[in-house]
């Protein structure tokens, strides 16, 4: 076990962070990227195909920080509806980027089936600075519940209850990043005043069911249009992904409403939460990318057929 002090350069170790560890935290994240130029350009762009939504700002810049979300024009109440997110965590780049090229590229195939709601970009000062905080050093990925803390979590929170409407399914976008265990996960310890323990890093997709209402034929028929595409995480030496065990090939199970994930946060019956590994040697960005539309598909054609 690796104490803090040796893991990360801010904080006392033992000892949870106060504002001035936050603030200190704050000045060392710097702008790597433009939320404008790489997001929002790209969904101006498909205003042809969506209803553009502004359901908020953030705070720290409105201007620079509008969220956005994209919605089908024919929204049609005897339609299933769909929620697809990314960016939850900014940092996880094919999520956001996934999300959009689905949008681009394979949305019009569904769009008479479903109902979709596509919100690509959920914390977009994390993508910017490429982190997986906001700048408060708060996961919004563990705030999605009433009076939460992270502005982000509960915009989105408040766009989907606008929407009156029972979500059938909800894909969640994400990665899992070297970074995770190189500043992530240290930057958890220390923030919390805890030991950091090193964990492993899958090589490849997995992805994470509903461990209150799992659906594995859901979960099988993503992983198998993934596979397609990129390769699938095999379970570690003792059958876990990430610590959690793996219950078929690529697939591992959360409490996602008790942990407060953004999964839980349409009441969906089918819910996934993807995870790529864009630092794999096999893998690229446009890799991950697609990896993230096949999943959409997957999922999409797996409702189209079964439901």
């Amino acid at each position: 076990m690796m104490s803090q002090e040796s893991s990360y350069p801010i904080g006392t170790p033992g000892i949870p962070w106060g504002d001035n560890e936050k603030q200190q935290w704050r000045k060392t994240q710097v702008i790597k990227r433009s939320y404008q130029q790489q997001v929002v350009e790209k969904i101006h762009a498909l205003t042809d195909q969506f209803e553009l939504l502004q359901y908020g700002a953030l705070s720290y810049d409105p201007a620079r920080y509008p969220l956005l979300a994209m919605k089908s024009k024919d929204w049609d109440a005897a339609k299933p509806c769909v929620l697809i997110t990314g960016g939850v965590h900014g940092y996880e780049t094919s999520g956001v980027q996934g999300a959009l090229l689905f949008a681009q590229t394979q949305a019009k195939q569904y769009i008479n089936d479903f109902n979709l709601l596509i919100a690509p970009c959920v914390s977009p000062w994390g993508y910017e600075v490429i982190n997986r905080w906001n700048p408060l050093a708060i996961d919004p990925n563990r705030s999605f519940y009433a009076d939460s803390p992270a502005e982000e979590s509960a915009a989105l929170m408040a766009l989907v209850a606008a929407q009156n409407c029972e979500f059938l399914a909800h894909i969640d976008l994400h990665e899992t990043t070297d970074t995770d265990e190189s500043e992530f996960r240290p930057a958890l310890s220390a923030r919390d005043g805890k030991d950091y323990e090193p964990g492993e890093i899958p090589d490849g997709f997995y992805v994470v069911d509903d461990s209150a209402h799992p659906q594995p034929a859901f979960q099988k028929a993503i992983i198998d249009a993934v596979a397609k595409v990129t390769h699938i995480a095999p379970a570690d030496k003792d059958g876990n992904i990430i610590g959690s065990a793996v219950v078929q090939p690529g697939v591992i199970e959360y409490a996602l409403k008790a942990l407060g994930l953004c999964a839980s946060v349409s009441g969906a019956p089918y819910t996934c939460t993807t995870e790529v590994y864009p630092d794999s040697p096999k893998a690229t960005a446009d890799i991950c990318n697609q990896a993230q539309v096949a999943a959409v598909c997957g999922a999409l054609d797996f409702l189209r057929y079964n439901r």
